[in-house]
């Protein structure tokens, strides 16, 4: 059955449950007003005729009394006082008459023997027996409708008329039962008519009610469907329904509930193979944090790591916990009498980002401290966790210096990679004039030829000279004497120096920079003298002319200078090979230019990158040097210091 059809039933069936509750209520609140209505009018009409009694009585014995003092007497003289009191008999004949609920009216005595009554054939009879009213009255709803409902017969409102403190007669108004029903039955057909009313509405709620049910349902497995496929790289987009594209029976591709449960197998299976590769990731992840000199941990919002590189227990001096450290809480990781301990946890207590705080350990050695929260998009900082990391300054350091040295040689390597090109030629060059020299020597016969010979070896020669000297200036020692400069009183300077070569090239230049300085630590006339050098590559790249952009601002702790030219650009399989010396694309360029200023930066702790666009409509076409200097550090001023390069 499918989960809708359930849906509807259950609805109908609850729909129905309170509309019979409802219904019961309705006809039992009804039958309780209707019966407390009757009750009362005909206790009204009873007490009428009791008042009528008591006056036919007391006018009857008046006129004739008793003939003795027996009871036999005495009652024989009452019966005939109500038999013969006209007014008693006129006003229980129009009760009768005019109350159609009141079927007879009779008055007996305290035997049950009728003395008077609208059915003559009832007088000196003994009254028949009926159920009192007043019992169905105060009876519950399921006596009141066995009485209502059931066989039509009479029920009795009784009076009594007390005579000594005990009943001396008694007045009996008999009220039909199917008269009840009569004043029911058009409440009946109108409740009768809500309950089918209800159950339609109920039948069309239900449909409706499942249909806006089951549309999340839907849309959920669709969307799962969805997820299905693309987790098996397979179109969304297909003609066929996506329960036959999933391979779903045909009974149950109906069924939305049905059709999630087998999607949401799917996607477990998917779940699980995506699980393989996520620890696959994790060990890999372990591995690359146990490789890791700097302490990574990350803390859960309740206080407890979840994530732990070996590289934390170089920084717990005395106080390493036992065992592994993931799942402890971090003052179980980090003793609070330790300096690092409560460091840690007054940060991780503020609930704030620490982006740098030095401690000093217990063994004289300083770590940097940081701490991140990590929110959830919703400015909640730490409401997924905290990352908290440990650096050894030393360690640092050690690194820093390893860099160096690295970008060093890298950088002789980048910057000597054309040196063997240039010494190579003349080289070729030299062997080939001396085998040409020596064979012309054994023969003996041309003299000029070999003296020509000879010149060109001392040409050749001087040329690789001039090679080798210029790559022992170029790898000389160079005294740097560095001096706390603002860097835009250095463009300013190059500036003015080419402000005529610019003109008569026509280029025009353009100076962006800040209002605040610039201050750096360098020496001035070599960072001149780099600046130089890209600004007149900058215009040779322009020979038709063009704007020259020099764009100075701070990013961090660095400023930067930019060099924008609108040239024809540097090709990109040339970009990787500007920086070597001896490498140059025109045509009487010497290739020594852009390795100096490369060289320069490097001395300076700066670098140097370039980017360009060759595409002829493009808006950035041309080239982009960008140089990066530190900025001076604080107490760095009017220090000379001597740098081997």
């Amino acid at each position: 059955m499918r989960l809708k059809t359930k849906l509807v039933m259950a609805a109908s069936g609850v729909t129905f449950a309170i509309v019979l509750v409802l219904s019961v209520l309705f006809l039992g609140e009804m039958l309780r007003q209707r019966i407390d209505q009757t009750g009362s009018s005909n206790d009204v009409l009873a007490r009428e005729v009791l008042l009528m009694t008591r006056q036919a009585v007391e006018s009857g014995l008046r006129a004739h009394p008793p003939a003795d003092h027996t009871d036999e007497a005495f009652h024989a003289a009452v019966a005939d006082a109500l038999r013969a009191s006209s007014s008693l008999n006129d006003v229980m004949t129009a009760i009768v008459r005019y109350s159609p609920a009141v079927q007879d009216v009779g008055v007996t005595d305290s035997h049950g023997y009728t003395l008077v009554s609208t059915d003559p054939q009832m007088w000196n009879q003994v009254a028949m027996a009926r159920t009192e009213f007043e019992m169905v009255r105060r009876a519950g709803f399921g006596y009141q409708a066995r009485e209502i409902f059931g066989a039509p017969h009479v029920l009795d409102v009784t009076v009594p008329l007390d005579r000594n403190g005990e009943p001396f007669l008694v007045v009996h108004v008999g009220v039909r039962s199917t008269f009840l029903l009569a004043n029911i039955e058009p409440w009946l057909r109108a409740a009768g008519f809500f309950a089918l009313v209800a159950g339609l509405v109920s039948v069309l709620a239900a449909g409706l009610l499942a249909n806006v049910a089951l549309r999340p349902i839907e849309q959920i497995s669709r969307r799962l469907e969805e997820l299905t496929v693309a987790g098996e790289a397979e179109p969304l987009a297909l003609p066929e329904p996506r329960s036959r594209v999933l391979g779903l029976p045909t009974g149950r591709r109906s069924d939305a509930v049905v059709r999630v449960k087998d999607t949401i197998d799917r996607l477990g299976r998917q779940l699980r193979s995506t699980e393989e590769g996520y620890t696959a990731l994790q060990a890999n992840m372990n591995r690359v944090l146990d490789t890791l000199r700097d302490g990574v941990l990350l803390i859960t919002a309740a206080g407890r790591a979840v994530m732990v590189s070996d590289a934390v227990a170089h920084f717990l001096v005395d106080s390493r916990p036992e065992g592994p450290m993931v799942g402890l809480r971090l003052d179980e990781i980090f003793r609070p009498e330790t300096g690092l301990g409560r460091a840690v946890l007054a940060a991780f207590e503020s609930g704030r980002r620490v982006p740098a705080r030095t401690v000093v350990l217990e063994d004289g050695r300083e770590v940097e401290l940081s701490l991140d929260p990590i929110d959830d998009g919703r400015g909640d900082p730490g409401s997924l966790g905290t990352l908290l990391t440990l650096r050894d300054t030393e360690t640092a350091l050690e690194i820093e210096r390893e860099l160096e040295v690295s970008r060093r040689l890298a950088a002789i390597g980048r910057l000597t990679a054309g040196v063997g090109h240039e010494v190579k030629n003349p080289i070729n060059a030299m062997v080939v004039h001396l085998e040409l020299l020596k064979s012309k020597l054994a023969a003996g016969t041309d003299i000029a030829g070999a003296q020509r010979h000879a010149e060109v070896l001392a040409g050749e020669m001087q040329r690789l000279d001039r090679v080798v000297q210029t790559l022992a200036d170029f790898s000389r020692p160079m005294e740097l004497h560095l001096r706390e400069t603002d860097l835009r009183e250095i463009v300013g300077a190059v500036v003015s120096l080419t402000s005529h070569e610019l003109e008569e090239n026509h280029v025009h230049v353009e100076v962006e920079e800040p209002d605040e300085p610039l201050m750096v630590l360098v020496d001035a006339e070599m960072i001149r003298q780099a600046v130089l050098n890209l600004v007149l590559n900058a215009m040779q790249a322009m020979p038709e002319g063009g704007q020259l952009r020099l764009n100075l601002r701070r990013e961090h702790h660095f400023c930067v200078l930019e060099v924008v030219d609108q040239g024809e650009g540097i090709p990109p399989d040339l970009l990787p090979r500007i920086f070597e010396l001896y490498f140059t694309t025109k045509a009487k360029g010497s290739g020594i230019g852009l390795a100096m200023t490369y060289r320069i930066l490097q001395m300076h702790g700066g670098a140097m990158e370039v980017r360009s666009s060759v595409v002829a409509d493009a808006a950035d076409r041309g080239a982009t040097f960008t140089l990066r200097l530190p900025l001076n550090p604080a107490g760095a001023r009017g220090l000379d210091l001597k740098s081997e390069r």
